[in-house]
């Protein structure tokens, strides 16, 4: 049985940092492609940052040059580095991946599993 757990949101200020964590069970990350997601009250899911299995990086607009995702397959995590955050940032933090190894998608829908959430709350 496939589980993936999110953790390592929390509340901080503007400006600051939060790594985010998607640790999996029952699967290898080996080749996997993987993304984080994030869904603020009242607005859409958006996509935030994907990584396939060759390492190729996407990212989402706002999230450019301030979030980095990264992966450790040894240790079945992904990882989601969050830094000179903004109040616009706040929301529930999804992780999703698909075996697929060359998925370069921010859209959900492409990934087989996906994770309940983590929060992130950025005040100013």
């Amino acid at each position: 049985q496939v589980q993936l757990v999110a953790s390592g949101g929390g509340s901080v200020l503007a400006g600051g940092s939060l790594r985010l964590s998607c640790v999996g069970f029952g699967l290898s990350y080996h080749l996997y492609s993987m993304a984080w997601f994030r869904q603020a009250p009242g607005k859409e899911r958006e996509g935030v940052a994907g990584i396939d299995g060759r390492g190729v990086t996407v990212y989402a607009e706002s999230a450019k040059d301030r979030f980095t995702i990264s992966r450790d397959d040894p240790k079945n995590t992904l990882y989601l580095q969050m830094n000179s955050l903004k109040p616009e940032d706040t929301g529930m933090y999804y992780c999703a991946v698909d075996p697929s190894p060359m998925l370069t998608s921010l859209r959900l829908r492409d990934y087989r599993y996906s994770a309940q959430g983590t929060q992130v709350t950025v005040s100013s």
